[in-house]
């Protein structure tokens, strides 16, 4: 795995995880019903410590003049939205499983397509006020200001990739990703209802089943 250096480590946690070869096509089954079962259990409220990590989540990205509130929130707070009412996304494997793990976790995850954009190490950081990235087909930006950010970095240049709102068009996967690298965002110094370990267990182990290759580290 490259380097990756967390710059915000004060407030977030970054599990990191990379899968190589990945089968994006496969026609792929969540073990255990257990997408089913998630999705039937979102209809319901969410309890109080389910509450209170979506709050801290939203905490952590509280960095100078950022608000994560509104179009600004977190995207693992959109797929829940998109589950209470019976429209959770299916793109690929790659995808629904990265959903998956975002929505039964409520961690914020970002995804992409580590081939598009070749890195020698990868950094995690607020955004300046000039950077900003093009996030959908449409070619409609997003400032980066005070934004966690993910960079790819190559002979010393950054290129920003993605966010716990949204992630670069550049970079996201499609029918010929090969390789992949996942950021989930997790506020730092929380101790209660999820773990980071965990989340990363469930996460490598259903890469498994559509990878060669996984591997993930906590920075």
């Amino acid at each position: 795995m490259e380097p990756v250096s967390n710059k915000l480590d004060d407030r977030i946690r970054i599990g990191f995880v990379r899968a190589y070869d990945i089968r994006i096509e496969q026609d792929f089954r969540f073990p255990d019903d257990r997408l089913d079962q998630l999705l039937e259990r979102r209809k319901q409220p969410l309890t109080e410590d389910e509450d209170g990590f979506r709050k801290a989540c939203r905490d952590m990205m509280r960095i100078g003049s950022y608000k994560p509130t509104g179009r600004g929130k977190p995207a693992s707070e959109y797929l829940l939205r998109s589950a209470t009412e019976d429209n959770f996304p299916r793109i690929n494997t790659a995808a629904d499983i990265n959903n998956y793990i975002s929505l039964a976790w409520l961690a914020p995850i970002s995804l992409w397509d580590t081939d598009r954009v070749p890195a020698d190490s990868w950094t995690f950081r607020p955004g300046r006020p000039d950077e900003e990235f093009v996030f959908n087909p449409s070619g409609q930006t997003i400032s980066l200001q005070d934004l966690v950010t993910g960079f790819a970095v190559r002979d010393n240049a950054e290129t920003p990739l993605v966010t716990p709102v949204k992630d670069c068009q550049l970079t996201k996967t499609g029918t010929e990703t090969r390789n992949i690298a996942a950021a989930v965002y997790f506020p730092a110094g929380w101790t209660g209802w999820p773990a980071l370990e965990d989340i990363l267990a469930e996460f490598t182990e259903l890469l498994g089943k559509v990878s060669d290759r996984t591997e993930s580290g906590i920075f």
